[in-house]
């Protein structure tokens, strides 16, 4: 077999291979990254870059980790995968344990599956079982704009409409409640009047509403806003008082990003479903878990069905549940809390006097989290390019640069990422 050159490889790439968010006639540029190593990306022809972007909030403990790699490998010498039905085994259930001991009280009940989307999508069947039999009028979701919760067609549908990046799907999307974005953020005064749309569209609705769906305090791709926490406890009381469950995606905020192991800590609430995903493993593999309380699990489970209506084939993965226990004790090991308040501390260095630059419009710093906003949209082709040049992997979209590197980076790391940033907003990255 003739090796394939770096150029037949690439070209192979361009020609055949759907990139995430990318077109097949104009591809973005794309990058060969032949391994990874701590906060480092080398590219095929050596060229290293710090990684900004923790592989999309994943890889929280960096890569190529020393006990992931072996819990993976002692696993797949056992067995790689074996179906959940009607089976179990010691990973899943190590998993499981662990997840019920360090989420908030009363998530007791672990539904596992293979991506963040399909948490969401299960977290939604939930909740529509759970008012089948009870109060049948109650199938739709409400949820806040400039939220993101997923790519397949549930979790889309509770998406920002207007401004998230499902807007072409309208019309074959099941439709459903939107309020505003929570307008006071972090840190500000708080106001009672910030709750007055989510009220007010409770009162009118409730009877149709199953569930709130929301990323606590922080939102993601729909926007990068962080908002007050009172927000979040205020809307667990609300959802009370008109009987609608709480559903709170922390697939991007859990395992320690927002400075809090999971964000709803921040409000010191407990959601009636919670959704996992991304860090769970560290980065290394796709897993995903849905944690619900007692209460909802066994209304379903003496619903008219009598089971929760989903099945993944590769459903408590034994290889992905190895390595999600791995991460898992290793970020409990570790003083990760203390990590994180320190990256946060040099990205409020390195990135809130940028809010003066004349192409920003705010920035923002939350854990190990840090926003850039700008006036204008980024070209990402040019953006990209430029960000490689420089020894950084950062990936911005539309009108935000943003960062939330892996907990190991070194100061010396972080200053560099926040530097170029800084030196990228006075050249030529932007759409005419």
């Amino acid at each position: 077999m003739t090796q394939k050159t770096n150029s037949d490889l690439m070209k192979f790439d361009q020609q055949h291979i759907w990139h995430p968010y990318t077109s097949m006639t104009k591809p973005l540029p794309c990058y060969h990254v032949d391994s990874a190593d701590g906060v480092y990306l080398t590219l095929n022809d050596g060229t290293q870059l710090i990684d900004g972007m923790s592989s999309w909030w994943a890889s929280i403990h960096g890569y190529n980790v020393p006990s992931l790699n072996q819990a993976m490998q002692a696993q797949a010498s056992k067995m790689s995968h074996v179906m959940f039905g009607g089976i179990t085994h010691e990973p899943a259930i190590n998993l499981c344990k662990k997840l019920v001991d360090i989420t908030p009280d009363g998530l007791e009940c672990v539904f596992l599956s293979d991506s963040g989307s399909v948490s969401v999508e299960v977290s939604m069947k939930m909740a529509i079982q759970y008012w089948h039999h009870q109060q049948p009028s109650k199938k739709k979701f409400i949820t806040i704009r400039n939220g993101y919760h997923g790519d397949t067609f549930g979790a889309m549908s509770v998406c920002d409409p207007d401004n998230g990046m499902h807007e072409l799907f309208t019309g074959f999307l099941a439709p459903q409640f939107f309020i505003d974005a929570p307008s006071i953020k972090f840190n500000e005064q708080w106001q009672q009047s910030a709750m007055d749309d989510l009220e007010q569209t409770l009162e009118d609705n409730h009877q149709q509403i199953a569930a709130l769906m929301l990323e606590p305090i922080v939102q993601g791709a729909g926007g990068m806003k962080f908002y007050h926490p009172e927000f979040l406890r205020q809307a667990k009381l609300l959802c009370e008082r008109y009987d609608v469950l709480l559903i709170a995606d922390e697939i991007a905020t859990g395992f320690g990003r927002t400075g809090k192991l999971f964000a709803c800590e921040h409000a010191e609430i407990t959601p009636d479903i919670m959704c996992l995903g991304k860090g769970i493993t560290g980065g290394y593999m796709t897993l995903a878990a849905t944690l619900t309380t007692r209460h909802v699990a066994e209304t379903i489970s003496n619903g008219p069905s009598g089971v929760l209506m989903h099945g993944p084939t590769f459903m408590g993965n034994p290889l992905a549940c190895a390595v999600a226990n791995a991460s898992i004790d290793l970020l409990m090991a570790t003083d990760w809390q203390t990590r994180v308040q320190h990256i946060e501390q040099q990205l409020q260095h390195g990135l809130l006097s940028l809010a003066d630059h004349e192409q920003v419009t705010d920035a923002r710093v939350l854990g190990s989290i840090g926003v850039i906003e700008t006036k204008q949209s980024i070209d990402l082709a040019k953006a990209q390019v430029l960000f490689v040049e420089l020894g950084v992997w950062i990936r911005p979209f539309g009108k935000l640069l943003y960062i939330m590197p892996p907990y190991i980076i070194s100061d010396a790391e972080l200053a560099t990422l926040c530097n170029v940033i800084k030196q990228v907003l006075s050249a030529d990255i932007w759409y005419q």
